[in-house]
Order: C-alpha cells, then sequence, then structure tokens
C-alpha cells in the first residue's frame, strides 16, 4: 500500500424531473468504477426521505488509485452530463477520516 485508503461520499440532488436520468447515468458509472483496480468500495444510493437526492460512499486503495478514479475519461463525461440535470454545479465531496 501506498498510503492511506481514502474514504469519501458525494452528494447530489437531481433537478425535477432529472431523477431517472440521473439514476441512470449513476448506474452507468458505477459499472466503471468498481472495475478499477484500486476501487474498495462504491456505492451508491438515494435518500429514503428525498428520492431526488442521491449519497455515494466511496473508497479507494490509497491516494494514487483515487488520483487514477479522478483521472478516468468516463468519470469527465458523467460529471459534464450530471451538471446541468443537478442542483449546483455538480456533486459535494466530503472526505473522510477514521477514527482507528
Amino acid at each position: 500500500m501506498t498510503g492511506p485508503v481514502i474514504a469519501l461520499y458525494a452528494e447530489f440532488t437531481a433537478l425535477p424531473g432529472h431523477e431517472k436520468e440521473v439514476s441512470r447515468l449513476l448506474q452507468g458509472l458505477t459499472i466503471h468504477v468498481r472495475q478499477e483496480a484500486g476501487c474498495i468500495r462504491f456505492d451508491p444510493h438515494r435518500l429514503g426521505s428525498d428520492p431526488a437526492a442521491f449519497f455515494v460512499y466511496e473508497e479507494y486503495r490509497d491516494p494514487a488509485a483515487f488520483d487514477a478514479h479522478r483521472a478516468a475519461a468516463y468519470g469527465a463525461a458523467f460529471n459534464l452530463a450530471l451538471a446541468p440535470l443537478v442542483e449546483g454545479d455538480g456533486s459535494t465531496l466530503t472526505f473522510l477520516a477514521p477514527l482507528i
């Protein structure tokens, strides 16, 4: 291992009427990301209280694996397609630090 595991979550909310398209895009992205050599987990969810709100928990083997994930062409295509379908300018990333 070349560094600590990278853990984070991404959140975004679909604009009204775009929930199905956002879900479809995220399902396609998930197939690609889960095949990345450095991906440990990529678990997309919808919030139970708001089906337009999406939450993705992610873990990568190390910083290099996360950098490779961020550099993937399919990720860039996803972000480009996602931007006009969600509130704000895309997803909000929150990085996590382990307690133990």
